[in-house]
């Protein structure tokens, strides 16, 4: 097993799901890692699991205010940046009749121009060797009714990890990518569906997927961390796949 030791991961959204799993699995391994979130409450929570080797940063991974103090405030903690998660994010329904412009830019602002710039602001602090990588997502294989907007931006995520690739090869900062598929997490919080909503939406979901069953936000995370390895010190550009096959298998 790639073990971290010496190592700095910066994960947005790390308080919950798939970034906190990263979080631990990273520590677990002898790394250090910085989370961000919205709130101290969350934060704060997190940092109480996860112990000394984590340092948490109250934040919005969409605001551009926020974003511009990023890089000062991760170096009053350390100098340098292993490992860039981008993870914060979640998901929102509306169908194309009823969608209005603070929905279109809720979601881009947080999963497209806030991973753009939070690159810009961090790649100070990465060199040769390092990696980041994007949390993607199987919606841009197919279309999804009443998520056009968040699929949308989920692409553009998925084109970052090719451009940003061939930009940064001189550098030898590897740039990736993971695209989970339905995984147990709070992903349906912010959708606005009700309790019962989301689980007759779950019960719906569930024989769709190969194998009949969600996901863990562990099988994500440590695709995660294998991209960032030295493991993988051939992969750039690339995208894994972790949804079951649902997005190839039929």
């Amino acid at each position: 097993m790639q073990t971290f030791e010496n190592k700095v991961a910066l994960i947005t959204g790390g308080t919950t799901g798939i970034g906190f799993a990263t979080a631990s699995e990273f520590i677990e391994r002898g790394g250090k890692v910085i989370i961000t979130g919205r709130s101290q409450n969350t934060v704060d929570q997190a940092l109480s699991i996860l112990g000394e080797n984590a340092h948490g940063l109250v934040t919005d991974a969409s605001s551009m205010s926020d974003i511009g103090q990023l890089q000062n405030r991760i170096l009053a903690y350390s100098k340098c940046v292993h490992l860039l998660f981008l993870n914060a994010g979640y998901g929102k329904f509306s169908g194309l009749a009823n969608a209005d412009e603070s929905h279109f830019d809720e979601l881009f602002n947080l999963h497209v121009k806030g991973p753009f710039f939070t690159v810009q602001q961090i790649l100070p602090l990465m060199q040769k060797g390092d990696s980041i990588i994007f949390n993607t997502s199987f919606v841009t294989d197919f279309g999804i009714a009443n998520f056009s907007v968040y699929s949308a931006a989920k692409s553009a995520v998925a084109s970052f990890i090719k451009t940003f690739a061939s930009e940064l090869s001189d550098s030898g900062i590897r740039v990736n990518g993971v695209s989970p598929g339905h995984i147990s997490t709070n992903i349906y919080s912010k959708t606005g569906l009700s309790n019962e909503a989301v689980e007759q939406t779950v019960a719906g979901i569930i024989p769709t997927i190969p194998f009949k069953r969600f996901g863990e936000a562990s099988e994500i995370a440590k695709t995660v961390l294998f991209l960032a390895s030295a493991d993988a010190s051939y992969i750039h550009g690339a995208t894994l796949k972790v949804d079951a096959g649902i997005s190839v298998v039929k």
